[in-house]
C-alpha cells in the first residue's frame, strides 16, 4: 500500500526565495523601524502617491524588518530617483530621526570569482604573486567596473611542486 501512494505522489523539492533586486534596503535605528512598520499601509500608501508624482512605474507592496533595516518590496526594480523618492519619505516621517536613516540601497548578489592557471612567479622575478598584486589587477580591467571586493584574493598554489595559482 505504501509503495503504491509513492508511485501516484511524485517528490516535491521545496525551495525558499532569498533576496531580490526588487527589495529596497534602508539600514536604520531598531526604534525608528518598530514606529515606521506600526502605520506600514499609510506609509506604503504615501511612498505610491509620491512615486505616482513622478510618473514612477514603481509601486511599493510592502513593509517588514531585518536586522536593523527596513525592507520595502516593490513590483519592480527601483530607479536612483525611485531610491530618493523613498528616502525623502522615510526622513520626511515624523516619528524618524533623519541622521538615524541611511540612504536606501537594493539589494546586491554576493559571487565567488576563481581564477585558474596563473603562474605563481610573477615573470622575470623571484617574486610570488600576492593579493595586492591580484586586486590591482582586477581592479584596472574594464569587466570588474561595478564589483566590490569584499576581501582579499587568496593566492594559493595549486599544487606544492607546481608554479601554478588559483586565486
Amino acid at each position: 500500500m505504501i509503495n503504491e501512494l509513492r508511485k501516484e505522489k511524485p517528490y516535491i523539492n521545496i525551495t525558499t526565495k532569498g533576496s531580490s533586486r526588487r527589495q529596497v534596503i534602508i539600514p536604520m535605528v531598531n526604534n525608528n523601524i518598530l514606529k515606521f512598520i506600526s502605520f506600514y499601509s499609510k506609509h506604503i500608501a504615501n511612498i505610491n502617491r509620491a512615486f505616482k508624482n513622478i510618473k514612477s512605474d514603481v509601486l511599493a507592496d510592502f513593509v517588514c524588518n531585518d536586522q536593523c533595516r527596513l525592507v520595502i518590496t516593490t513590483n519592480k526594480v527601483a530607479s536612483l530617483s525611485d531610491l530618493r523618492v523613498i528616502e525623502r519619505y522615510i526622513k520626511s516621517v515624523d516619528a524618524n530621526a533623519p541622521e538615524n536613516i541611511i540612504a536606501p540601497q537594493l539589494f546586491q548578489s554576493k559571487s565567488y570569482l576563481k581564477i585558474i592557471d596563473i603562474l605563481y612567479i610573477v615573470e622575470n622575478t623571484n617574486t610570488p604573486i600576492n593579493s595586492s598584486m591580484v586586486e590591482s589587477i582586477i581592479k584596472s580591467t574594464h569587466i570588474f567596473n561595478d564589483v566590490t571586493l569584499v576581501s582579499k584574493p587568496w593566492v594559493i598554489k595549486a599544487l606544492l611542486k607546481s608554479d601554478i595559482a588559483i586565486i
